[in-house]
């Protein structure tokens, strides 16, 4: 069994060799499809690793309140992201009074984001994230300031925090302390300049560094008077004391709520489930579409096989009239298709290995190379090999010998 592989083996090398421009364009599909797989699963992993490592550094204190159930359709999820006004919730203004008057509660900040165009002067920058809070946020999820400070509900006039992308691509500078910014026909006065984060993707679902951050009641005053709290995060004075603030919410909320659960408390991975569910399944889509050229490749696969079952016909008749069997037959043949594709997905995964290395130089978080996405890149070349390669070598051992010997190419 042994030396009969290692025949097939070096049948399908020399057969490889003698068509060496066609076996390199039909691992070239195979190749393009594992190389996009392998891309996209690395960069999906990556972003999921940097939600939970933030989530990690501000520490096993961090409880989040978000409407609805942890079964929530990803449609809602996204909407709730990308609205152009703030989303409709179940989370009231009494939740947050429940969550402030709760034993261990060290602070608790209410979340609403919106999108809107932020304009100064005769610069604008549309889908700006508007996000209307309350001074706990900052301690919460550890924002610094790079000057002035996080909000000033005392004064008269409304006042606003903005990112420092946004302060550079609206004002031209990050020295914006002072400067008015308007949103909605409303104007802000800008009292601080957030440093950069660099960390677009996080467990808020918010760009910190491209965001204008107001109070809960210009929030208010954008959404029409409608106080819609999208997300509560919830800071305990000590890891100890989480479970036991979680069990008496969720009590109280659900008293609040008249018995309806819904509603959600998260705490740790539980947090980066709704964006790490928004990232699996762009990934997926994604995936489905580069299975395509994975698709086109196997079917390469099918074609150049039966073009050589084609033209090694007689070679197939002098192989049974010296005793190959018809498993032989397909075994050969059967081998060949799978050296391509194994080959192909090789190249394809150290292909997908440097594009998502490069990738994410320009990203702010590096992708993630596992055994499994390997396994993944892997196993679809040898699937796809062994799917696009058996009707092939099914259709050379069927052959008749008698036929195949009087075959001429």
């Amino acid at each position: 069994m042994r030396f009969l592989l290692i025949t097939h083996l070096q049948n399908a090398r020399q057969s490889i060799r003698a068509n060496r421009m066609r076996s390199f364009l039909t691992m070239l599909g195979i190749t393009i499809g594992v190389a996009s797989i392998t891309t996209i699963l690395a960069l999906s992993a990556g972003a999921n690793q940097i939600v939970g490592s933030q989530i990690d550094a501000l520490g096993g204190n961090i409880a989040v309140v978000r409407p609805g159930t942890l079964s929530e359709s990803l449609e809602e999820e996204v909407s709730n992201l990308t609205s152009a006004q703030f989303a409709s919730s179940s989370l009231t203004k009494y939740d947050l009074k429940t969550i402030r008057e709760t034993p261990h509660v060290e602070a608790s900040a209410p979340l609403m984001v919106l999108k809107s165009t932020a304009q100064s002067g005769e610069r604008a920058v549309i889908n700006t994230p508007i996000v209307a809070t309350t001074q706990e946020l900052a301690l919460i999820s550890d924002l610094k300031l790079e000057e002035g400070e996080f909000l000033d509900p005392d004064l008269a006039h409304p006042t606003a925090v903005i990112g420092t992308q946004l302060a550079v691509d609206l004002l031209g500078t990050d020295q914006a302390v002072g400067r008015t910014i308007k949103v909605k026909d409303q104007s802000f006065t800008v009292v601080g300049v957030l440093s950069r984060t660099n960390d677009p993707i996080n467990y808020n679902n918010i760009d910190f560094d491209n965001a204008l951050i107001v109070t809960t009641d210009s929030g208010e005053t954008l959404n029409r008077g409608i106080n819609a709290i999208q997300q509560i995060n919830i800071k305990a004075d000590s890891v100890t004391h989480l479970n036991t603030i979680v069990v008496s919410l969720n009590k109280a909320l659900l008293k609040n709520h008249y018995g309806q659960p819904d509603f959600s408390i998260l705490t740790g991975e539980q947090i980066a489930q709704p964006t790490g569910r928004i990232f699996t399944a762009i990934a997926g889509v994604s995936v489905a579409i580069a299975a395509i050229s994975l698709l086109v490749g196997g079917i390469g696969i099918m074609n150049i096989m039966l073009v050589n079952v084609a033209e090694r016909t007689r070679e197939i008749g002098i192989r049974k009239a010296l005793g190959a069997t018809n498993s032989d037959i397909v075994y050969q043949f059967l081998i060949e298709s799978l050296v391509l594709s194994i080959f192909g997905g090789v190249f394809g995964y150290l292909l997908g290995y440097g594009i998502a290395f490069s990738v994410s130089m320009l990203l702010t978080f590096d992708a993630v190379f596992t055994w499994e996405i390997a396994g993944i890149a892997l196993g679809l070349s040898v699937v796809t090999g062994v799917m696009f390669g058996i009707y092939p070598a099914a259709r050379a051992a069927r052959k008749d010998p008698i036929a195949a010997l009087r075959h001429y190419n």
